[in-house]
């Protein structure tokens, strides 16, 4: 089967991890997630991956607790570490060749970012998930998967979240909510729709890298997506 997208970066939330959970991490979602990816990489897909880390600590949320704006981003940078380990590992147990990278040095547990190290893995066909962020405060991981993916030169940068797409307000308290199949980048930006951050809008838009947003919780989604099927909402 023909690819449509050969190289992707495929960005999920921290929080796509809890499943029904309040907070943490649900071994089934990580189970489901890494199937899904398995069958792209049967097609022979080069996959990075960034993933968020709100489902065990928001660096925004911090100032509320009386922590101070860079600690707190320090300290969810190192939640992204967490679930890209876990990530991993899920990834690992169906014999998939991983590779973890991470934006602020940590040795024992994962590689440092290193761009040619990485084009390297992708090559080889090993899936790299790219940890912590872009290892500076005050960026989002919209902003990370944003640089990642022009760094690696992909074709694609795919957002899984849970609704089919982008609508004008939350179709989950809305049932009136209008899906868009396509947008532009300034459109994203004038209609405030919060796809991904005004940065990595930004980003992907001067770069001229596509956005898809899809819902990566409905089976067969990322390999119909990746296949050029008509999935999600495309943003260029």
């Amino acid at each position: 089967m023909a690819l449509k997208y050969k190289r992707i970066l495929l960005k999920l939330s921290g929080e796509s991890l809890m499943g029904n959970r309040s907070f943490g991490i649900d071994s089934d979602v990580l189970e489901k997630f890494s199937e899904e990816v398995l069958k792209i990489i049967k097609l022979k897909a080069e996959i990075g991956i960034v993933i968020g880390g709100g489902n065990i600590y928001r660096g925004l949320s911090a100032s509320k607790q009386g922590i101070d704006r860079v600690t707190g981003d320090q300290m969810g940078m190192l939640a992204t570490v967490i679930n890209s380990l876990a990530l991993q590992n899920a990834l690992e147990k169906r014999g998939i060749y991983t590779r973890v990278q991470s934006a602020i040095k940590m040795d024992e547990i994962s590689e440092p970012f290193i761009l040619r190290k990485a084009l390297r893995h992708l090559e080889k066909k090993r899936v790299v998930i790219f940890s912590s962020g872009t290892g500076s405060p005050y960026f989002t991981t919209d902003t990370a998967a944003a640089l990642r993916a022009i760094e690696i030169k992909a074709d694609v940068i795919i957002k899984g979240t849970r609704v089919d797409g982008v609508y004008d307000c939350d179709p989950e308290k809305n049932k009136k909510a209008k899906m868009f199949k396509n947008l532009s980048y300034q459109k994203v930006l004038e209609k405030d729709l919060r796809v991904m951050d005004l940065t990595a809008i930004t980003l992907c838009q001067e770069n001229k890298l596509p956005i898809k947003v899809f819902n990566m919780n409905v089976k067969d989604n990322l390999r119909k997506l990746v296949s050029g099927e008509n999935i999600g909402t495309l943003i260029n």
